[in-house]
């Protein structure tokens, strides 16, 4: 699978926008237009499910209810106050250490539903197949939705942002949101179109990190970039075949690090909106690196270089 890092951008698309050095640069951008709203939201593993539980038919991204698995993942749900939250499952036989954690979480947070005690059989009838869910279910609602305005409200001068440019593997963001997470950065863009929902699979693989992490889906990512320089991000593509390593550079002050699908890369409009295409040194003959992996690569190169 391959991992694309955006590119420099060379030719400016208006000679306003012309951009100076890093050091003592003052970018002026072209304004953005409209405005990027994106819901942090999402539905279930591929199906709604009713109030009660049952599996219902496909759903749409304004979904109602869905199972949220895996102790991390329920343990962060219960606790997050934004979180309306209708059903607790327990499998029978449950170890103590679930039983603590989930425990933990409902007297964290006034008014969570009192755990049900079933066999492990109902809460895999209630999910995909071969969900790992460690013997515990959660039936929430979609968060409330967040847009990238939201965001950018209240932004710190050293903020970091991750854009994903047609990331379909729900596994592998999820694994991006908990990077995200645990390097400090505030949110994580998508394509409306492009990306997977907010299901059970990606937030089991984000062990959390969506209930603290926005996932803003946006209608244009070309937009959405520009928005960000308006901002006064720095926009950093990740791609293989670019001249200078992310060590090389120069990130200062805000910057959105935008990585591209694996195998198809980021898309021409995306690169060329992009300011700086940068890589991660592999070893040569190696092919690429996971999406996730090069994520979490380039937050903790951001991260280190800031302490």
């Amino acid at each position: 699978m391959v991992l694309i890092i955006m590119a420099k951008r060379k030719h400016p698309p208006h000679p306003s926008n012309n951009r100076m050095s890093r050091a003592g640069r003052k970018p002026r951008r072209r304004r953005a237009r409209g405005r990027f709203s994106g819901a942090q939201a999402g539905p279930s593993d591929g199906s709604t499910q009713a109030a009660d539980g049952r599996r219902g038919e496909p759903f749409s991204r304004a979904g109602g209810a869905f199972w949220i698995y895996g102790v991390h993942a329920v343990e962060a749900a219960l606790a997050n106050p934004r979180r309306a939250c209708h059903r607790l499952l327990v499998a029978n036989g449950a170890g103590g250490d679930v039983v603590a954690a989930i425990a933990r979480a409902r007297a964290a947070m006034h008014g969570r539903p009192p755990p049900e005690s079933v066999d492990r059989g109902e809460i895999e009838r209630l999910l995909t197949p071969g969900a790992v869910h460690q013997g515990v279910a959660l039936l929430a609602k979609p968060l409330p939705p967040s847009s990238l305005e939201d965001v950018l409200r209240n932004t710190a001068a050293d903020a970091a942002i991750i854009v994903l440019d047609q990331a379909t593997d729900p596994r592998n963001v999820g694994a991006v949101l908990r990077s995200a997470a645990a390097f400090g950065a505030i949110a994580v863009v998508t394509q409306d179109r492009n990306a997977p929902p907010l299901t059970g699979a990606l937030v089991k693989a984000a062990s959390g990190a969506v209930e603290t992490v926005p996932l803003l889906r946006v209608v244009n990512l070309a937009r959405a970039l520009w928005a960000l320089k308006d901002a006064g991000f720095w926009c950093a593509g990740l791609d293989p075949t670019a001249e200078r390593t992310l060590a090389e550079a120069s990130l200062e002050g805000r910057v959105a690090l935008v990585l591209g699908a694996e195998g198809r890369g980021m898309r021409r409009l995306t690169r060329d909106t992009c300011d700086e295409l940068l890589r991660v040194p592999i070893m040569p003959g190696a092919d690429s690196l996971n999406l996730s992996n090069a994520a979490a690569i380039a937050l903790y190169e951001l991260k280190r270089r800031r302490r």
